[in-house]
């Protein structure tokens, strides 16, 4: 089939690649050109795992293209995706839904034949019908249907879901167009990938509930690891032990210092407008919202706490910068908040992340030295706190960090790390939840 993918950025260029990958024919559109030019080159705008890659061997099949020309792209397309940006909108929270619509105004008068056009990007309920009305509007003669097809792609991890996805949820009451997105994704069928087919308001919901409902586990075993720490209890095994029942599930439940990335963070706040637009209160996602967001702060106090109560012109050695593993992406970084709570009591930073830093240079302010390793951010520090779980830290030589601090305080906000070998190379330990 003939793809076109209005948008080159996270889930636009994923998805694209993949769906080459599959047999079909795809071309991946934006507006950057210097984007599209760097594509063409072979240099991936974002880091991703595996993914240079992929576009390389389907581009050079010639399965995979990248272009800046919309018209060229929609020719003949019979589904085009729509993958642009839905961040937050200042001042109220809701999804900003301005690039989907005007995605939806360009690609109208190009439309030619029967082209089902899939909303991929994340969009509040009732997007696809507003999508809908514009292309009716915009070209009345155009043989269309609009569909939901929401992502479920975990930064670090987006190809694998993609390729083998716990289900593929796909919106819509036209048969014709559900016989196409049954054939986009027929390359799934031998993995029995769930086709979850329903109506194109529950699909869109789906991906906001699903986001919800993760966000609620992340959030409620922080609480029960603050709770831990009071009555002298052990969150990992109260995880373990919850977790073990398959009504619960394992899953996101890591205590740590609070979600944050370009999903869950703008999906919540959208699902709360969401539900005051139509009158029907989400106190449990208001309440995650909340203690999430005083969460990441807090752990700068928690951090100061462990220095003696006093950060006044002691440094902290940060490991890990970006959201989670194996991305780039600073969005909501749990980082910045704690680096922010740290220089306010007064404390200066030495920081590494494997791939994060370039990206932690335009988010954060004050951070005096970026450090070529973990050694060397350790080196003369007053702490050390690991906030990114990077593989690269689940092994350091604990003795030669002890002999490179100031002081032997070691935080470990991800819990990696058993607190008695910590003790036993002569440093403080202070974990999550491990009262």
């Amino acid at each position: 089939m003939r793809v076109a993918m209005i948008g080159s950025g996270y889930v636009g260029l994923v998805s694209g690649a993949c769906f080459a990958d599959f047999g079909h024919q795809v071309v991946c559109v934006d507006k950057d050109a210097g984007k599209i030019d760097a594509l063409k080159a072979g240099r991936m705008p974002i880091y991703e795992p595996g993914l240079d890659a992929l576009v390389a061997s389907n581009t050079t099949a010639g399965r995979l293209s990248f272009t800046t020309d919309l018209a060229g792209a929609l020719k003949d397309a019979q589904a085009v995706f729509i993958a642009v940006g839905t961040p937050s909108r200042r001042g109220d929270g809701h999804a900003d839904l301005s690039y989907v619509y005007a995605a939806a105004r360009e690609i109208a008068p190009l439309l030619n034949g029967y082209t089902v056009v899939v909303t991929k990007s994340t969009v509040p309920v009732g997007t696809g019908d507003e999508v809908e009305r514009i292309l009716r509007e915009e070209a009345p003669d155009a043989d269309v249907d609009v569909v939901s097809n929401p992502e479920f792609l975990r930064e670090g991890a987006a190809i694998d879901d993609f390729k083998r996805p716990n289900r593929i949820v796909v919106g819509t009451e036209s048969q014709r167009a559900r016989d196409v997105m049954q054939e986009l994704y027929r390359a799934l069928y031998l993995n029995h990938s769930p086709l979850v087919m329903t109506e194109r308001r529950t699909a869109e919901l789906i991906k906001y509930a699903a986001n919800a409902f993760l966000a609620v586990k992340i959030t409620f075993i922080n609480e029960i690891a603050d709770l831990c720490e009071k009555v002298g209890a052990n969150v990992k095994d109260v995880a373990r032990g919850i977790g073990l029942d398959n009504r619960i599930g394992s899953k996101f439940l890591h205590a740590g210092p609070g979600y944050g990335g370009s999903c869950f963070p703008k999906d919540t706040l959208a699902l709360l407008k969401t539900g005051h637009d139509y009158d029907s209160a989400l106190r449990i996602v208001e309440a995650t919202v909340a203690v999430n967001e005083q969460r990441k702060r807090a752990m700068g106090r928690k951090v100061v706490a462990a220095m003696g109560g006093d950060a006044h012109g002691k440094t902290v050695a940060v490991l890990g910068l970006t959201f989670k593993p194996e991305t780039d992406d600073m969005r909501e970084a749990p980082s910045i908040s704690l680096i922010q709570a740290l220089r306010d009591a007064g404390a200066s930073i030495r920081a590494y992340d494997p791939v994060g830093m370039d990206q932690a240079r335009t988010v954060i302010d004050g951070i005096e030295y970026y450090a070529r390793d973990a050694y060397d951010a350790a080196d003369g520090a007053d702490a050390l706190v690991i906030v990114t779980e990077w593989n690269q830290f689940r092994s350091l030589d604990l003795q030669r960090i002890a002999g490179l601090l100031k002081a032997p305080v070691f935080v470990d906000l991800r819990n990696i790390y058993d607190p008695q070998t910590v003790k036993n190379a002569g440093l403080c330990h202070t974990g999550v939840g491990r009262g």
